[in-house]
């Protein structure tokens, strides 16, 4: 397991959005301007946990459109298909 880093930071306003700045964070797990993320917000223990995304090259004949059709359905679906997975 990789080490862990602890720091505090505040929230600051960046115009009309709410922020805080973590570049050391983001540079060690190799995030860079323009990387996605994905964020899972845990209300409920009062956790955000930020995740790198991993980049995808798509295969020949398949198009991002595809992707994100296929995306659409799924989130649309996501309790049926845990249904399907536990059957």
């Amino acid at each position: 397991m990789g080490k862990v880093i602890e720091m505090e930071r505040k929230v600051t306003k960046f115009g009309n959005s709410l922020g805080i700045t973590m570049t050391e964070a983001l540079k060690q797990i190799g995030l860079g301007l323009g990387d996605t993320v994905h964020i899972d917000v845990k209300e409920s223990d009062g956790e955000i946990i930020i995740r790198k995304t991993n980049k995808i090259v798509l295969p020949a004949g398949i198009s991002s459109d595809f992707l994100d059709t296929l995306s659409q359905v799924m989130d649309q679906y996501d309790e049926t298909l845990k249904g399907l997975k536990d059957r």
